[in-house]
């Protein structure tokens, strides 16, 4: 049996790495949740334990956030891995292609503007521009949840293609066709993910579509509350040790 228990992540040394395929949250997962999206702090040996982890993969690894890909590259430098940025919006293959999603799923711009114009009004509100979508924080005003989500559902009710997300602290604004679990689906079906099972942890409400994708793929969704008591430090100790893990050959030597 992978699994141990009900809740419990699969013990790394009964994984052999060539048979799976690890998509990563990067927030909450990786990451231990900041004052301000800017003020996260990367662990170094984070970056070495997902460089070592890809190498054993043989480079079905990748990171699957709401951030932008921009963002997701300053986080992790040096390293450059296969990702989907806001929230599958913008993707770099696994051969280093950057692909992007349609110019109808990107946020109006009168939409923006409006939402800058009321964020003007809540001291403390922080409003992150993204090429598609929109995310507002208000981690340091909580009082400003209710006229947050207010201004947002007024905004998707012109144009039902756009929804409102809930996140830690904050909402998003994105189109519906853009999620994880998309991004996860059409990653499957490149080399070097193809004909292998997925392995998804991640730990918000933006993270169930993965989850349930990598479910339906007959592979393990895995939620950072219930698998790692809520703590990123737990992910992290379990992926290095995940990536000690020597790969078992078909040959059925270690290499």
């Amino acid at each position: 049996m992978l699994q141990r228990g009900h809740n419990l992540p699969p013990r790394p040394s009964l994984i052999n790495l060539n048979d799976w395929a690890i998509f990563l949250d990067l927030d909450g997962t990786l990451l231990d949740v900041a004052a301000s999206p800017d003020s996260v702090f990367v662990p170094k040996h984070l970056i070495e334990t997902l460089a070592a982890l890809r190498t054993h993969l043989s480079g079905a690894l990748a990171i699957l956030s709401g951030r932008s890909l921009r963002t997701i590259d300053r986080l992790l430098h040096p390293l450059l891995i296969t990702a989907a940025g806001e929230h599958g919006a913008v993707m770099r293959l696994p051969e280093g292609e950057a692909v992007e999603a349609s110019s109808d799923t990107v946020v109006p711009e009168h939409w923006r503007k409006e939402i800058h114009l009321h964020a003007e009004n809540w001291p403390g509100v922080l409003v992150e521009e993204k090429s598609h979508g929109v995310a507002i924080h208000y981690r340091a005003n909580l009082g400003a949840a209710i006229p947050v989500m207010a201004l947002l559902e007024r905004l998707t009710h012109e144009n039902a293609d756009f929804q409102v997300l809930p996140a830690l602290m904050a909402r998003e604004l994105r189109h519906k066709s853009i999620n994880k679990g998309n991004a996860l689906v059409t990653l499957m079906v490149t080399e070097p993910f193809r004909n292998r099972r997925p392995l998804f942890i991640g730990d918000d409400v933006t993270d169930e579509d993965a989850i349930d994708a990598a479910s339906r793929l007959g592979g393990i969704g895995l939620r950072v509350p219930d698998s790692f008591e809520g703590e990123p430090a737990r992910v992290r100790s379990w992926l290095a040790e995940l990536a000690t893990m020597t790969p078992i050959h078909p040959d059925g030597m270690e290499h």
